[in-house]
């Protein structure tokens, strides 16, 4: 087969028009496993599970896991602030599931897919911060 058969296959080119070149189906398989950790997540918190796949409604209830009003969502349209807040919604993720804040830290903010497995899927146990 030459090079010439393999670019004119037009179901290669419906694959790449619809996934691109990778980065699409990687985004999106990172974006499902996200959604399957916040979920178990959620329904630990006492919200529904279903929430987590709803892009920006899943950051609302991650905020009031966190134990701060879903309108300080807002802080995350604020560059620099946005960064700041997100690591304090972390710790205070952390925090509500007995954690320390080097966890939190690591784990739910540089690695938030696999913070939110080990909180969902592990034996931590959601208190609501006061």
């Amino acid at each position: 087969m030459t090079l010439a058969a393999i670019t004119d296959d037009p179901a290669r080119q419906l694959w790449g028009q619809v996934f691109g070149t990778g980065s699409s189906m990687t985004a999106l398989v990172l974006y499902i496993l996200a959604v399957v950790a916040m979920w178990r997540v959620f329904s630990k918190a006492g919200y529904p599970g279903i929430l987590a796949i709803i892009p920006i409604v899943n950051v609302f209830i991650l905020v009031k896991i966190a134990g701060y009003s879903a309108w300080m969502t807002l802080l995350f349209l604020i560059p620099i602030v946005n960064i700041v807040f997100s690591i304090i919604v972390a710790v205070r993720i952390g925090r509500g599931f007995g954690k320390g804040g080097g966890w939190s830290f690591f784990l739910l903010w540089l690695l938030s897919i696999i913070g939110l497995f080990i909180l969902g899927y592990g034996s931590a146990r959601y208190t609501k911060p006061a």
